[in-house]
């Protein structure tokens, strides 16, 4: 049968054409609400090391430390949706803060493109500290709560939230501080001038010399620090963790997010990345922006109840 040139060319355009992946024009900002340093900025810079590989251009970590997070996470809902600004979200700050007051972001202010990792909150003194244990530490708090200082990296944040956890199952009640990062928590506790700091796995195992973790918070006992008790080991069902993923702007067009859900799920993957994050105590778990968007929003639920029977606020 005999087919005419017409009928070819009639044929090829009316055949959609396969669109090329989306490809970045420029260097990509990946903002960090936290200061250099922290367990949030060490992730982002690992992470990005291996991710602009893929993406082909680098990834310029920005860190807009504030507000637990809040003015980051601000910039980036204001950014220009063109897949040029990201950022890495620490949760349980990500959806704490818009339940605590009037934000100036909300959920639905981001395209969600995948958690990468998740870090058990640990409770962490001196190696002199006389504080025993985690038993011990609540005792003397309830004896003496002005007594028992304890720092935590921001309002709202795993470590603040574990401690208003602790207070609200022991009854015991401590003094808390806050600063904007893992390294201000360290040097004070190192200084003398608070007595406890709620640090991730992640952010003390790098380097715990002086340090002594007396529990930490994940369901599981930790392969980066199998001697640590959990609290639920200790009478305590508590689970608490400093998650992290990464988000761009709402109204990123679909193809630039799904190019970024398939770089970033690649890399996740990669033994390369897996070996870094495990050099650097991290435990990674890669979970697809869709599933985790939605369990980000079932979380943020279950904490909204929490705070309308109990604010930790004050706690």
């Amino acid at each position: 049968m005999h087919t005419s040139r017409r009928a070819i060319l009639a044929t090829l355009l009316a055949t959609p054409a396969i669109a090329a992946p989306w490809r970045p024009e420029r260097p990509i900002e990946l903002t960090v609400g936290f200061a250099p340093g922290g367990g949030t900025d060490i992730v982002a810079r690992l992470f990005a090391r291996h991710l602009e590989t893929r993406l082909g251009v680098p990834l310029t970590v920005v860190n807009r430390p504030g507000a637990g997070s809040e003015l980051a996470m601000a910039h980036v809902a204001r950014a220009r949706a063109d897949g040029h600004v990201m950022a890495l979200t620490n949760m349980p700050a990500f959806v704490t803060i818009p339940v605590e007051r009037r934000a100036q972001y909300n959920l639905d202010s981001f395209a969600f493109i995948g958690g990468i990792m998740n870090d058990p909150t640990g409770l962490v003194v001196r190696a002199d500290s006389p504080i025993r244990d985690v038993h011990d530490l609540v005792r003397r708090a309830q004896a003496d709560p002005e007594g028992i200082v304890v720092s935590t990296s921001g309002i709202g944040t795993d470590d603040h939230l574990l401690m208003a956890m602790i207070s609200q199952a022991t009854g015991a009640r401590f003094t808390l501080v806050h600063f904007n990062g893992a390294p201000i928590q360290r040097n004070n506790l190192v200084a003398g001038h608070v007595q406890v700091n709620t640090m991730s796995v992640g952010e003390v195992m790098p380097n715990p010399d002086g340090l002594r973790f007396i529990g930490h918070a994940g369901r599981d006992a930790s392969r980066f620090a199998p001697a640590v008790p959990t609290l639920a080991s200790m009478g305590l069902e508590i689970e608490m963790y400093s998650e992290r993923g990464l988000v761009m702007p709402a109204g990123t067009p679909a193809p630039i997010q799904e190019r970024m859900r398939e770089a970033v799920a690649e890399t996740a993957a990669d033994a390369a990345t897996i070996a870094t994050f495990a050099a650097q105590f991290i435990e990674p778990r890669y979970e697809d922006g869709r599933a985790w968007e939605a369990r980000m929003r079932n979380t943020q639920t279950r904490y909204a109840d929490l705070w309308r029977r109990a604010p930790w606020i004050n706690a």
